[in-house]
């Protein structure tokens, strides 16, 4: 069922997770759900830049993309607290690890006021199925080898872990989409049957850390 037309009290949520996550096919299919705007911040990038990520990462290096990377999260977080439709952010594989992309989404989503404006999801999937998904895709320049793709996974974790809402993204997208609309985030309402103040559940939607 679609929720378009359904009043949130938030204008964004921001998907995070390693690659391979479905981070775009998710997010596109949440924010069709929605009636949302969607964002991709890797397509954002490729299209300020004229250049695919592989060939930043191949002709610049990481920090150039990274410095990117910043620029267009920051010009992305801006349309998205003036807009009037709410949106759908894809974040990148590395974004959410970085300090100071976490403190302008932390800033963005109101976390250190009584009303958040966004929040962030973080698609969880196990590093085998992980693997497995990014084997078979191109223009992965974060992805090395098995022993680099375990290692990088492990140090983003921490990171990841910081997300508001943890959501198992290993199903086909659709179900994760599903499971998403069903989470605290989407399903607090009020005897009236609309949502509440979203301060109302801002603990309630804390991942499980275990």
């Amino acid at each position: 069922m679609s929720l378009a037309g359904t009043r949130l009290p938030i204008k964004l949520v921001c998907l995070a997770g390693f690659m391979g996550c479905g981070k775009t096919t998710v997010g596109k299919l949440l924010a069709q759900q929605l009636g949302w705007r969607f964002v991709d911040l890797d397509e954002r990038i490729e299209q300020t830049s004229g250049l695919r990520i592989a060939e930043i990462f191949e002709r610049l290096g990481e920090p150039a993309f990274r410095k990117l990377e910043a620029a267009e999260l920051a010009r992305a977080l801006g349309e998205a607290a003036v807009a009037t439709i709410p949106a759908v952010l894809a974040l990148g594989g590395g974004t959410f690890a970085q300090p100071e992309n976490l403190e302008m989404l932390s800033i963005a989503c109101g976390r250190q006021t009584d009303v958040r404006a966004g929040y962030v999801i973080w698609l969880h999937c196990p590093v085998e199925q992980l693997l497995s998904r990014c084997v078979m895709m191109e223009d992965r320049p974060m992805f090395r080898d098995e022993s680099s793709f375990r290692k990088l996974y492990d140090e983003r974790i921490p990171f990841y872990r910081q997300a508001d809402l943890r959501v198992e993204g290993g199903d086909v997208p659709r179900q994760v989409v599903e499971r998403i609309l069903a989470s605290p985030l989407f399903t607090v309402v009020n005897a009236s049957g609309t949502p509440r103040n979203s301060s109302d559940f801002a603990g309630a939607v804390r991942p499980q850390n275990k």
